[in-house]
């Protein structure tokens, strides 16, 4: 595959140099600390990243969830929020925009998206379930898990090689579907989901073939498709560069053909919604739908806020509208690219080709000298942020490493990452110029990195409270 080259084009003129598309309008300090406070910070922290304190964080690249920057027209839309308890104008405006793009008849409005996941899994899934993706991701994959389902991850081979070039590799690979199918029953599997962008697998795309040839698959047994749509958009951007026949179809036209796959979908609004809190869920099923209101009412609010405030479902009928336009598209995946390339010159082991939303580094390439049941990922987080204030996150064996509750052993993750998720419109170059200036020093000290143990964790998420020591 060769590798993108973004260019913009303005009135016919195209550069090289791919500029934000917005103006600053308010701006928040920065506190710079000291490596050694950083030291006190990360002990203090139990060297859980999750524990340290936003304001003791340079660049925080922890998350793309919730951590945009909104725009005029969306904080303009703020103070239309209808605050209603009932029939909210607000509801209307935000049920409205999404039926446009997604296209599906029944909206559900959560407070995010896990919230969104919780009641599909709660009303569709029973114990001794099982439940294809191409990988869940970890909330995702806790939800399916706490009703006593199996959450089953089916990517194509080359998604589980970093170093290897494939244009789509959060695929699902289709025969792997239908021998799992053909093993446990249809009975057994009450829907199939597909995570698009792959998140844990790298924030890798999925192709518009790919999805047709799994809902296709699917179609012969009658189980119900849903897309995890968080990064619809980036999504279908990534199709619209490297699918033959759709470069010069409008990015939300793939988007809408993507969900017309679908039997519903789940959706956290802080990744492609361009907002700070909110989410929904999508189904075409009327019987499904009436079950899912039942029992939003019961854990989230009632079916026209569903959780969130009528400000925010306004902020999130812009973000929706905002986030397809290709001028934002170009940026947001140039940025990303950018701190990847950069990355890979250095002689860091990235997941190939880059994403959308983030760079993950190989922390099992880049750190060999620690075996996986010491964290290499772990390991690198706590060294960005100690040399540079730099927040990422591990996605390997802390997040889904599997523990026998019996024995203790572990089972470690398939791939050892480290990822640097990229906050849409909070930063500017010369802020991933200091994390790439960062990365080089960790770079030419990484052979003295040392792993870790736990010492403290929970039965679920454990990433999220765990407590970890120098093993």
């Amino acid at each position: 595959m060769e590798k993108e080259i973004h260019q913009l084009n303005i009135a016919g003129t195209t550069f090289r140099t791919i500029i934000e598309p917005f103006k600053i309008k308010s701006v928040e300090p920065i506190h710079m600390t000291t490596r050694a406070e950083r030291q006190k910070i990360l002990e203090v922290a139990h060297y859980n990243i999750f524990f340290v304190k936003a304001e003791d964080v340079i660049i925080d690249l922890l998350t793309d969830s919730g951590t945009s920057a909104m725009s005029s027209e969306q904080w303009a839309a703020v103070m239309r929020g209808d605050e209603a308890y009932a029939g909210s104008r607000s509801y209307e405006r935000f049920e409205k925009k999404i039926k446009e793009i997604f296209g599906f008849k029944h909206v559900i409005p959560t407070h995010q998206g896990r919230a969104a996941e919780r009641i599909l899994f709660s009303v569709m899934c029973k114990p001794g379930d099982v439940v294809p993706n191409n990988n869940h991701f970890d909330t995702t994959r806790a939800n399916v898990e706490f009703q006593g389902a199996i959450a089953e991850d089916l990517v194509i081979r080359e998604g589980l090689d970093p170093q290897v070039y494939h244009p789509f590799k959060g695929n699902m690979d289709l025969e792997r579907l239908e021998n799992l199918i053909a093993k446990v029953g249809r009975e057994k599997i009450p829907l199939c989901m597909i995570t698009v962008t792959n998140n844990s697998g790298g924030g890798q795309p999925v192709s518009m073939e790919n999805i047709k040839q799994v809902k296709k698959v699917l179609s012969k047994h009658g189980i119900p498709l849903y897309l995890d749509a968080c990064r619809f958009a980036e999504n279908a951007y990534l199709i619209k560069l490297r699918e033959k026949g759709y470069q010069n179809t409008p990015v939300k036209e793939i988007a809408k053909e993507m969900m017309s796959y679908a039997d519903g979908c789940t959706m956290s609004a802080k990744k492609d919604g361009l907002a700070n809190i909110g989410g929904f869920l999508c189904t075409n099923d009327d019987h499904l739908a009436q079950q899912e209101r039942d029992l939003l009412i019961l854990t989230e609010g009632f079916p026209t806020y569903g959780g969130m405030a009528g400000r925010d479902m306004e902020a999130i009928a812009v973000g929706l509208e905002e986030v397809l336009k290709e001028d934002y598209l170009i940026y947001r995946i140039a940025e990303t690219h950018y701190l990847g390339k950069h990355l890979e010159e250095l002689g860091f082991p990235i997941m190939q080709p880059p994403g959308g939303h983030a760079i993950y580094i190989d922390a099992k390439a880049a750190l060999p000298h620690i075996h996986p049941s010491q964290y290499p990922g772990q390991a690198l987080v706590s060294e960005l942020y100690l040399t540079g204030g730099i927040r990422g996150v591990e996605i390997g064996s802390v997040m889904f490493g599997k523990v026998d509750q019996e024995t203790g052993k572990e089972t470690p993750a398939a791939m050892e990452l480290v990822r640097l998720a990229i906050p849409r419109r909070v930063y500017t170059q010369s802020h991933i110029d200091y994390v790439i200036e960062a990365c080089k020093k960790v770079w030419k000290d990484r052979e003295e990195l040392k792993g870790f143990k736990i010492t403290k964790q929970a039965k679920f998420l454990r990433h999220f409270t765990a407590h970890f020591d120098m093993a």
